[in-house]
């Protein structure tokens, strides 16, 4: 009773949770425990956040674009990460359908929340994928998309922009779908980066 915190997923959050992402009540039980163990106040804030991204990314310089995964994640905008958005989080980069994870890349790069995405929101989120190449992987880079600049530029050119234009979240969602050099270019993966 009153402020003591429980060790126990409250069955509303563990019910949604298994009705919104692949995991098992046990996975999410133990997942449970562990996050309370690393994160006693039940929080992850975006500088614990930004450590923990870093940790996968040593060589390079990862703040920037964890900033923006975490603003995605953020989904109460309160500059903390609970539980069931650490999950949702967890689930919708690792595990699921290609619409659900590229609704989740409309959100991170809708930087300002607007519900749509204009090119300098996409020369913003590929800045900080660039500060995630190493500089060996940069050189491995096609002429036309070895800068954050060209490589929005191409991005913008895919969707059929004109430079003050807006993208819808269906825009995107389908653009993407259907062009699959689209995506290559609008997420972080390290082995793509040598693709020509």
């Amino acid at each position: 009773m009153g402020n003591t915190k429980s060790s126990a997923l409250s069955k509303d959050i563990l019910d949604d949770l298994k009705m919104n992402t692949k995991y098992t009540e046990e996975e999410l039980s133990v997942w449970y425990q562990t996050f309370l163990k690393e994160c006693p106040n039940g929080l992850i804030t975006m500088k614990q956040f930004e450590k923990i991204y870093g940790s996968f990314f040593p060589d390079v310089d990862p703040k920037e674009y964890a900033q923006h995964v975490f603003r995605s994640f953020d989904t109460n905008n309160d500059g903390t990460l609970d539980f069931k958005e650490y999950i949702i989080a967890l689930h919708l980069t690792s595990s699921s359908k290609m619409s659900q994870k590229l609704e989740w890349a409309f959100s991170l790069y809708d930087v300002d929340g607007n519900g749509t995405i204009n090119k300098e929101e996409i020369l913003e989120i590929v800045k900080a994928i660039f500060k995630m190449i190493n500089e060996d992987d940069r050189k491995n880079l096609p002429e036309d998309e070895n800068t954050p600049e060209k490589r929005a530029d191409k991005i913008w050119e895919y969707f059929g922009k004109k430079d003050n234009d807006k993208l819808s979240e269906g825009e995107f969602i389908q653009g993407t779908l259907k062009n699959r050099d689209i995506l290559r270019l609008i997420q972080f993966d390290p082995q793509k980066t040598r693709e020509s």
